[in-house]
């Protein structure tokens, strides 16, 4: 198996809970890592991830083709993982994934730059019915029309220290008396580690033979919105009421409370996430995954008890929950 020599790749929106990871294992593998962020100062920490001067955040848009090419100035490789969970005045998906991700492919193609890695996600499709995963859909499209060799990672929902997911219901349990279960939990998830996804966009970068290819990032087990909640609340021990909700009554508040982005506060809940929830977002059969990339994948219980354990009473000092995942009633 061939590979690209160690040399200096841009990692667009490197500074995110997946970006840190990233930018950790091209470090390990020799890369020298510019990471292109809106705020740089804010990204300064990443510099220890590295050896001195191996690692360095620079001021990027990518909304402005001209900052887009001064970010890959004498670049190798480049990485996109820039995307947004929820529009905000000024931040809207098809800036943010469509059009930042066309002047990325086409900065790329105009510098020569080898590999393009394009991190998009399970669900991402031009006829989705929310606008977060047709734009990730537009996306990818405009990625491969500029750049026909990009390669495409689409993880499903990522878990591990800090993650939005886990930790966010993890906290809604510690106030709420009941978790919604909106349209009935029955969504199915394919849980990944960000460890594990870090590790595949490093080995897209090495790897020559990823060109062109689309790899669907998905941990080893399937689980259901339901059993998720479940486990959460084992997990914290807590004991809260799973709450049927329709999923035309979750849009109708996720309409009502993305209104916060307003003030610059992030939403609980969005019109988008919960149209996003009518579609499994697992692995679809035949798909490239971890595996092809020679990942074996890590599974959800064996790291989420590492940082759950925070909301729980006593904290660290708890009684671990029991060791076998808790059935779906």
């Amino acid at each position: 198996m061939s590979e690209f020599s160690p040399g200096l790749v841009t990692v667009f929106g490197g500074s995110g809970f997946v970006g840190t990871q990233a930018v950790r294992a091209l470090a390990k593998r020799g890369w020298r890592v510019r990471v292109a962020v809106r705020k740089p100062h804010l990204a300064q920490d990443l510099r220890i991830l590295g050896d001195v001067g191996q690692i360095q955040p620079v001021r990027c848009d990518i909304t402005r083709p001209a900052d887009v090419a001064a970010a890959l100035k004498g670049a190798d490789a480049a990485v996109n993982l820039v995307g947004l969970l929820f529009e905000a005045p000024g931040r809207g998906f098809d800036a943010a994934h469509v059009e930042g991700t066309r002047n990325i492919a086409g900065a790329c193609e105009a510098a020569g730059v080898a590999r393009f890695v394009h991190v998009s996600a399970i669900g991402a499709d031009v006829n989705s019915e929310a606008d977060y995963g047709r734009s990730k859909g537009e996306a990818e499209a405009a990625a491969r029309t500029v750049k026909p060799d990009t390669v495409i990672l689409r993880p499903s929902i990522v878990f591990g220290t800090g993650d939005g997911f886990l930790n966010r219901f993890a906290a809604m349990a510690g106030t709420a008396p009941a978790l919604p279960l909106i349209g009935g939990g029955k969504t199915k998830f394919q849980p990944v580690w960000v460890g594990d996804v870090a590790e595949a966009i490093a080995r897209s970068v090495t790897r020559i033979d990823a060109a062109a290819r689309t790899f669907e990032l998905g941990g080893p087990e399937v689980w259901s919105f339901k059993d998720i909640l479940k486990y959460i609340l084992r997990e914290t021990g807590k004991s809260r009421l799973l709450a049927p909700l329709p999923v035309f009554v979750a849009a109708t508040m996720g309409r009502v409370m993305q209104l916060s982005s307003l003030v610059g506060i992030a939403p609980v809940l969005t019109r988008d996430q919960v149209l996003m929830l009518k579609v499994d977002n697992v692995v679809a059969p035949g798909a490239e995954g971890l595996a092809a990339l020679g990942i074996e994948p890590t599974g959800l219980e064996a790291i989420a008890p590492s940082y759950l354990w925070r909301y729980r009473r006593g904290g660290q000092f708890a009684a671990n929950p029991p060791a076998m995942r808790e059935e779906a009633a």
